[in-house]
């Protein structure tokens, strides 16, 4: 009994002959678009994501005109449409940077540090952050503002304690003084966060028409 064949041979025709379907090219490139499209979209949902930094609340870790690419299998791939997750490799940890949505607006997307995880007290007095009542020590954070504000008036300089809640985690721009982040708005949940910030890819200087070469390729720490 003659086996299956595997391979992918053409057919013949009456006079022994092979013989080639030829597609429709319109239908071709459809096919090749479509392909294309669906991969894209499951890369960008399930893997990685490009951001562009619009703001200098991240200086000098992010500046603005830097591109970067975020890591969205690290905490777990999101399943479209619900806030539920699978196959997290690990825990958002103190000190990532992190994209997420904004808890005041969902529809834009943040990039800022995290100072607390879960079960943390964070407490700022006079422009220096504790953890736990421990001096959190951040080698990116910068103060570009040289005036402290009363807690009373604003709560840049001094707030707190705050206890960070079960899957909710504390962030701060590392641009300490002209960051909008949990010091005004509060944590940002678990469920919210789009991914880890790890490469940047592209730098581009507005204000000086320039490429930023030394910043492209540069791990995000």
């Amino acid at each position: 009994m003659e086996k299956n064949k595997l391979r992918n041979e053409p057919d013949l025709d009456a006079k022994g002959a092979p013989t080639v379907k030829k597609k429709n090219l319109v239908r071709e490139y459809a096919e090749s678009i479509i392909i294309a499209v669906i991969l894209a979209l499951f890369i960008r949902t399930f893997v990685v994501q490009a951001f562009k930094i619009p703001s200098g609340s991240m200086e000098d870790t992010l500046q603005v005109g830097d591109h970067l690419l975020v890591n969205k299998f690290i905490f777990g791939t999101a399943i479209p449409f619900t806030d539920k997750r699978f196959f997290a490799l690990r825990n958002p940890h103190r000190g990532d940077v992190i994209v997420f949505e904004y808890p005041e607006d969902p529809s834009k997307d943040f990039i800022k540090r995290i100072v607390g995880v879960p079960g943390d007290v964070v407490q700022g007095i006079n422009k220096h952050v504790y953890v736990n009542g421990k001096l959190y020590q951040n080698p990116h954070e910068i103060h570009k503002e040289t005036d402290l504000i009363p807690k009373d008036q604003n709560p840049r300089d001094t707030f707190g304690p705050v206890k960070v809640p079960e899957d909710s985690y504390f962030v701060m721009g590392d641009n300490r003084d002209r960051s909008y982040d949990s010091r005004f708005w509060g944590f940002v949940k678990k469920d919210k966060i789009k991914g880890l910030a790890f490469i940047k890819y592209w730098s581009w200087d507005g204000d000086n028409w320039r490429v930023r070469w030394g910043s492209i390729g540069q791990l995000i720490r």
